[in-house]
């Protein structure tokens, strides 16, 4: 069965406010696609026209090929899980697992086998008789999931739902949740703020600003080739330094870098001699010893953090320029402390540059 969504060179507009930009996209079907950004650039917007409670200003929203406009929410073939979970706290886990199967008119023999095959599903058998308020937050989550699925929907919307877990709860429930996907083989659009969830669960991920999709990729891609400058701050910890190209050559660039010198890195999109340009290195890829072949940065440690398994040091460059470097803890020794002078290097290769053209 098919179960792709496609929207369509959807826009949505609220009045003088354009929330989603023009927006063309096709998620695969039984594919795990997350929209990932910051509060407020559209991710919900889009996921309310996708279950239908919003009808885009302009464009169509296709579901398995087929045109969705005009049917409403409870006619398409998706079910939609809250961050709250919207769980009803006075039935018992199977009546609520049941209950979209019941208004649907399901006999209740018929509704019994679901719940108790959906039970087992997300490992909550014996639970059926169990008021959701007996539950940890955990397994509440499964419910909900449990619920959505009893349905049998093509698609599963997922509006930030491990948002109030504690984070190993979230953690495990990442693990939780990719793996009732590739059971079902439905299509999970889900929808979050936390880079973690996204690269952790996603085939795919959609990165969002301003109503705008800035790009879409598997999780690698997205990590180690952003696409402009706000994929590359936003997905993961980067350091930014401003300069000026001076030369292109096999697709890397020097850059002026003023009292910095003279750095380098791969390019990205357009960028041409003579225009401003940012070069991003992650803080992983920053050493504290030159290597060969590698680009040096003199530094002066102002932080040093311990966070168990890594160190992260922030340091201040002779251009005033802040930047983070991760080490694995191992490497801690006395000599990384405040006020220390260390020079920073990193691998031409593992640096991105990114132009003027990238920022939007």
């Amino acid at each position: 069965m098919d179960s792709s969504v496609h929207l369509d060179n959807v826009v949505m507009e609220f009045g003088d406010f354009t929330a989603i930009q023009k927006t063309d996209l096709k998620i695969e079907s039984g594919e795990f696609f997350s929209f990932l950004g910051p509060s407020g650039c559209g991710k919900t917007t889009i996921l309310n026209m996708i279950s239908g409670f919003l009808d885009p200003t302009q464009g169509d929203v296709k579901i398995g090929g087929q045109s969705m406009h005009g049917v409403p929410a409870n006619k398409r073939p998706t079910s939609m899980i809250f961050q709250n979970l919207a769980l009803f706290p006075l039935m018992t886990v199977a009546e609520n697992i049941e209950f979209g199967l019941e208004v649907r008119g399901v006999s209740k023999g018929e509704r019994k086998k679901a719940s108790d095959r959906l039970l087992e599903l997300v490992a909550l058998e014996g639970s059926a008789a169990k008021k959701v308020t007996e539950l940890s937050g955990g397994q509440r989550q499964r419910i909900a999931i449990a619920r959505a699925l009893a349905v049998e929907p093509q698609v599963l919307l997922l509006d930030e739902p491990l948002s109030a877990l504690d984070l190993k709860l979230r953690q495990h429930m990442r693990t939780e949740l990719k793996e009732i996907q590739r059971k079902t083989g439905i299509t999970f659009i889900y929808i979050t703020h936390d880079q973690g969830e996204a690269l952790t669960m996603s085939d795919r991920v959609g990165v969002m600003s301003a109503g705008r999709l800035q790009q879409v990729a598997d999780p690698i891609t997205l990590y180690r080739d952003p696409q402009t400058s706000f994929v590359a701050s936003f997905v993961g910890e980067n350091n930014s330094i401003v300069g000026k190209v001076l030369s292109i050559n096999n697709g890397i660039a020097e850059m002026d870098c003023g009292p910095l010198g003279h750095l380098c890195g791969r390019v990205q999109g357009a960028v041409k001699i003579g225009d401003q340009a940012t070069v991003f290195i992650r803080p992983e890829h920053l050493r504290l010893s030159a290597e060969e072949n590698m680009l040096t940065i003199p530094s002066v440690i102002e932080e040093v953090n311990f966070e168990g398994s890594y160190l992260t040091l922030n340091a201040n460059t002779q251009a005033g320029s802040n930047l983070a470097i991760q080490l694995e803890s191992r490497q801690y020794s006395e000599s990384l402390m405040k006020g220390a002078n260390v020079s920073l290097s990193y691998n031409v290769e593992d640096a991105i540059i990114l132009g003027e053209s990238a920022h939007v």
